[in-house]
This record gives C-alpha cells, sequence and structure tokens, in this order.
C-alpha cells in the first residue's frame, strides 16, 4: 500500500542516512558484533551530520525538529540494511526526551550542547536484578546528604551502559503509603567515584549494542542532578511511554519488512529439486501471508505515528501497537528462516541476525503480557 507518511524533506533525510549507513556502518557491523559495541566515532560522526542533535534546540547546536518521522526514517534505514548503530535508538527515542521535557535551564547547559554533537551518551537505568516490569519494587535507593544524594544500589540490561555519560537513574528517595511515590530520577555522571560499570552481557541478538550491569557504592550525587521533581519519578517515566512503546514497534516493522525481502530474493535464487524455491505454492502462499501481515502492521504503525506527532497516542494506543507489530515480527521472521532451510541457522546469514534481534522486541519496554493487561484495562477490564 502507498503509504502518505513522510515529505520530501523526510525522503532527503533518508537519502543521507542510507548513505551513511551503506558507507560507515555495515563494512564494519561484523566487528561492532564481535566488539559486542559500537565505537564512539560513530556517534561524532552522527553529530556532525546532524542526527544526535536533531531534536534539539537550535541554541544547543541541535535542529530544533521535534517531528518524530525523522526518528521512524533512521530505523528504518538501519533494519533495511541489517544492522542497528547500537544504542542509538534508545538514546534518541526514549532517554532525549527525559532531558527534553525535564531538564531545568541550567542542566541543559550543562549538558544540551554535548548531546548535540554526540560527545555526550546516555543511558536509562531502571531494571534491576530483582525487578523488571515492576518499577515501584526498585531497591537502589538514594539519601539525602545536604545538597547531594548518597546512592546505592544496582542495576541491570542496561542499554548502552558502557558508552553512556549520563546515566539516568531510578532510586527510592523516600517512603510513603503509596509505593509508586518516593522513586527520583537522578543523573549520575560517568567518572563519579563509587559508579561502577560491568561486564558487556553476551546477548543472544543486538550484539552491536552494549547492554551492561551497574552499580553504585556510595555514589554522591549533586542534588542539582535531580531530572524531574524529586518523589514523581513514576509519574515522569510514564508520561514517555507512548513514545518508547511506539520506537519498539517501528523497529520491528522495519526489520519485518526486511525479513520479507530478504527472503523473497533467497526463494527466487535457491533451487531445489530443479525449480526454483520461489516457484512452489508453499512458499507462494507463506510470502503472501506474510506481507498481508506485514501490510497491515505498517498501516497501524504509520497511524500511530502520526497519532504522536499530533499529541493523540494514548498510553492503550501504544500498548496495542507494539503488542501486534511485534507479535507479527516474532511470527514473520520466524517463518522467513523456515524458508532459507539449515542456512537460516547459520549465525552468519543476514535472516539469522533478524531472527534473534526480534525475540527482545516482546520484552523490553513491557512484556506482551504487560500490554495485553494495559489494553484490557483500557476496554472496562
Amino acid at each position: 500500500m502507498r503509504r502518505t507518511l513522510f515529505t520530501e524533506e523526510h525522503e532527503a533525510f533518508r537519502v543521507m542516512v542510507r548513505d551513511f549507513v551503506d558507507k560507515e556502518v555495515t563494512p564494519s557491523y561484523s566487528d561492532w558484533e564481535a566488539a559486542g559495541s559500537v565505537p564512539r566515532a560513530v556517534f561524532d560522526r552522527l553529530g556532525d551530520l546532524g542526527v544526535m542533535g536533531m531534536n534539539l534546540g537550535v541554541e544547543w547546536g541541535g535542529g530544533g525538529n521535534d517531528d518524530y518521522r525523522f526518528n521512524v526514517v533512521l530505523q528504518e534505514e538501519t533494519a533495511r540494511a541489517g544492522v542497528t548503530i547500537g544504542p542509538l535508538r534508545t538514546h534518541l527515542d526514549v532517554i532525549l526526551p527525559y532531558f527534553l521535557r525535564y531538564a531545568t535551564d541550567e542542566q541543559r547547559g550543562r549538558w544540551f550542547p554535548g548531546l548535540a554533537t554526540g560527545k555526550l551518551m546516555t543511558a536509562i537505568a531502571l531494571t534491576e536484578p530483582d525487578t523488571g516490569s515492576d518499577l515501584a519494587a526498585v531497591r537502589t535507593r538514594a539519601v539525602p546528604d545536604g545538597d547531594h544524594y548518597v546512592l546505592d544500589g544496582a542495576k541491570t540490561y542496561i542499554t548502552g551502559g558502557h558508552l553512556a555519560d549520563l546515566v539516568i537513574v531510578l532510586a527510592r528517595t523516600s517512603t510513603g503509603q503509596n509505593r509508586r511515590d518516593g522513586l527520583t530520577l537522578l543523573v549520575v555522571e560517568d567518572g563519579t567515584e563509587g559508579f561502577h560499570k560491568g561486564r558487556k552481557l553476551d546477548k543472544l541478538g543486538l550484539r552491536a549494542q552494549d547492554t551492561v550491569e551497574l552499580t553504585f557504592d556510595g555514589v554522591r550525587v549533586p542534588a542539582t542532578n535531580v531530572l524531574g521533581t524529586a518523589g514523581e519519578a513514576f509519574r515522569h517515566l510514564t508520561s514517555n511511554l507512548p513514545q518508547e512503546r511506539l520506537a519498539i514497534a517501528v523497529g520491528a516493522v522495519a526489520q519485518t519488512r526486511a525479513a520479507i525481502d530478504l527472503t523473497v530474493d533467497h526463494v527466487r535464487q535457491r533451487t531445489i529439486f530443479g525449480q526454483p524455491l520461489g516457484s512452489f505454492q508453499n512458499t507462494k502462499f507463506e510470502l503472501a501471508a506474510m506481507t498481508a501481515e506485514a501490510t497491515a502492521a505498517q498501516a497501524l504503525l504509520d497511524a500511530a505515528v502520526t497519532a504522536l506527532g499530533d499529541g493523540e497516542l494514548t498510553g492503550a494506543d501504544a500498548a496495542a501497537v507494539k503488542l501486534f507489530c511485534t507479535e507479527t515480527q516474532g511470527r514473520v521472521v520466524d517463518r522467513c528462516l523456515q524458508l532459507f532451510g539449515g542456512f537460516g541457522y547459520v549465525t552468519e546469514s543476514a535472516i539469522a541476525r533478524l531472527y534473534a534481534d526480534a525475540r527482545v522486541t516482546r520484552i523490553y519496554g513491557g512484556t506482551s503480557e504487560v500490554m495485553k493487561s494495559i489494553i484490557s484495562k483500557s476496554i472496562g477490564l
């Protein structure tokens, strides 16, 4: 189906991103996967191109553009090439909105120029060894001490934590009858005494994206590094959940389409029993069904992107979009790999990478089960 989401400006941005990915990402990607991280120079280069600061104000060296469709283009082009640029999506789509919404003028002056150039990278530390979806149960604590907070605790599965210069940490600063109260977002700067970055976790997929454990041992965080209002972190976090979940859906649909394109090319070239694999009825029917599913997911996603731009995307809508698009991704990529046969199971194949990368989209940003709970509440159940 013809898409009407993008303008000529978006398509010009697409050409620039595609050229960057083809020349500066794809040739080195296997090395990045082996290292479990992306070189810092990549983000410097993206800063030179204006990508890192495109959502930041011009007064900080950014592009002053809050059009989320540019972020969509960026994800679509990396998916088309079968790559990810480490923690870039999380940095731009998940974390920067918190800085944009809650940073004080003083904090903006300290951090925004570096964020705009790619000199400062970010991470957000919510999950703990014993705490996942239930954020109100976090055990990391920050005790006020004069004009500082003393932070103790541990976080795990932190995307971009190895590269991060600024880490937004969710910590409990007080207790009350409502356990969602008393949570605070603290920005911890790399190099602060007592802040330790652990090993890069060896993941099934997204292997070029650094994911680490973080520990905080008596870390003194200036009170001027509180992001937003102390004690109000739970409400701050829920404010950006629709965009965060939409961003995951964007990647899911883009990777679904990439998997179908790869598979169509494969079945045209692969010969079995003296005939192209694509000439068999089962192959045709499978790819036809997958294309129909991907088309439906794309239409739902594009409507949601438009709703976000119009300020109308609700939490329940975003949950439905994430649920549908990521579940579609899981089904489609699995069926695509089946058509590759044994080669699809070899890690050097692009479809194997897409298969491995797809699994986490039904987990992070809220599991599919959590999405169903949100949707069920929205219909009065």
